[in-house]
């Protein structure tokens, strides 16, 4: 057990972990160089803890000691509890949740590891929203994704923004980075999977054509609303695909796309062993 620690100085080392939150260039650099993320809020500090990444330490108002004492009680790091008024000083912004922990990442897995025994793989390319990534993550997590894999630009999982609108999906489903895209969709082929890019491309089949051919592995790609896919990821798929859409709306937004496709390519009964 951790005794927790009262601290008054926004200025201790101890909370360094926890400084300049939203400052979000900052942190998107800083994170993944000392191996660290931010956990927000009861739910997704319980459920990073679940999921076995290990706590650095944990931030705490008073109000929040009763709720989190099983955690602290077998916590073996650092309890820091100060007031609401320093968490802000500290963070940037008023901690409502009144509960954040650092944890450490673990090494990205190898990607073809992943892939085996996988029957449904998301890949999305170039997305830099955290709110649209978590919510892609929360959909894969309920609607039967097995790995998500992130071209090198995409924005940080891990980053407290995604994982807070995933609440906490980001730990249940299994992801990496790729390092050569589209390269690497061959990673993806040599596996046995059927690759399909989503997009508006004049040779798309639609989602329900897709759909009913049930692929027993399939990967599904998804870009930008604004930009789409690149050309030559494009040109790198088996199928081009589209969502049928009406009222003369021709796109919607990644985390809504994939949530649809997600749900309508879904492994089929008759195929599970």
């Amino acid at each position: 057990m951790s005794e927790p620690s009262t601290i008054t100085d926004p200025a201790d080392p101890r909370l360094a972990d926890y400084t300049g939150l939203t400052d979000v260039e900052l942190r998107r650099r800083r994170e993944p160089a000392e191996g660290l993320f931010i956990a927000e809020g009861e739910k997704v500090i319980r459920r990073a803890l679940a999921a076995g990444y290990r706590m650095r330490s944990m931030l705490l108002t008073a109000k929040w000691l009763d709720v989190m004492a099983d955690v602290i009680a077998e916590a073996d790091a650092p309890v820091h509890v100060v007031e609401p008024a320093l968490a802000e000083a500290v963070t940037g912004y008023h901690v409502h949740r009144g509960a954040l922990a650092s944890m450490e990442r673990r090494p990205l897995p190898d990607a073809a590891e992943l892939l085996a025994g996988a029957r449904r793989v998301a890949v999305f390319e170039d997305i830099v929203d955290h709110a649209n990534m978590g919510a892609a993550f929360r959909n894969a997590a309920a609607l039967g994704v097995d790995v998500i894999f992130l071209t090198p630009r995409c924005a940080d999982p891990l980053y407290r923004r995604s994982v807070k609108v995933s609440m906490g999906a980001v730990f249940q489903v299994s992801w990496t980075r790729l390092e050569a895209w589209p390269k690497d969709i061959e990673i993806l082929r040599s596996a046995g999977f059927t690759v399909a890019a989503l997009c508006l491309s004049d040779q798309a089949i639609t989602l329900d054509e897709l759909a009913s051919r049930n692929d027993e592995k399939l990967a599904l790609i998804f870009g930008t609303e604004g930009t789409g896919l690149a050309a030559t990821t494009l040109a790198s798929v088996d199928e081009h695909v589209r969502i049928p859409m009406d009222a003369g709306v021709d796109s919607l937004n990644v985390a809504a796309a994939s949530a649809v496709a997600f749900y309508a390519t879904r492994p089929r009964r008759e195929l599970v062993q």
